[in-house]
């Protein structure tokens, strides 16, 4: 009788250790719930010096995150949220346009980049300017890399 008890305290203790591990291991392998039901809108906007986004030298850097709120390190976060919105994200919209600006033909060339996700897609983009000048002109005083 001893001998049984043993063995069914062992099968039990076995099948408890097995079936807590398989729970266990089941919880840990659940996919992440999502924490908003906002597509991501977060991305890392730069003006740099040079002609080459991989190659110029990065001057000014900022986050910008739009959904669920906008906020980041931009000094405008609900302008530049807006005015992305406004052109569905396309960042190429934002410098559509006529600029009234006059501005010299040096050429000092700045370039402005846009990487991370907008409204869950991701995001690249990178335009060069002349200069400052034509920069700022092309891009009609818009908040979006005003800054």
């Amino acid at each position: 009788m001893r001998r049984n008890t043993h063995t069914i305290f062992a099968t039990i203790t076995a099948s408890v250790l097995l079936f807590g591990g398989f729970a266990t291991a089941t919880a840990q392998a659940a996919p992440a719930k999502a924490e908003s039901l906002y597509a991501p809108s977060a991305l890392v906007l730069t003006v740099a010096r040079g002609e080459d986004p991989l190659t110029a030298t990065v001057e000014r850097a900022v986050t910008l995150t739009c959904a669920p709120t906008a906020e980041g390190t931009h000094p405008d976060p609900a302008a530049a949220c807006k005015e992305l919105a406004a052109v569905r994200g396309k960042f190429s919209e934002l410098t559509a346009g006529p600029s009234n600006r006059t501005c010299t033909r040096q050429w000092d060339p700045v370039v402005v980049t846009a990487h991370g996700a907008w409204q869950g897609k991701q995001v690249q983009f990178s335009t060069t300017y002349g200069n400052a000048c034509e920069m700022a002109g092309s891009m009609n005083d818009n908040a979006v890399f005003a800054f």
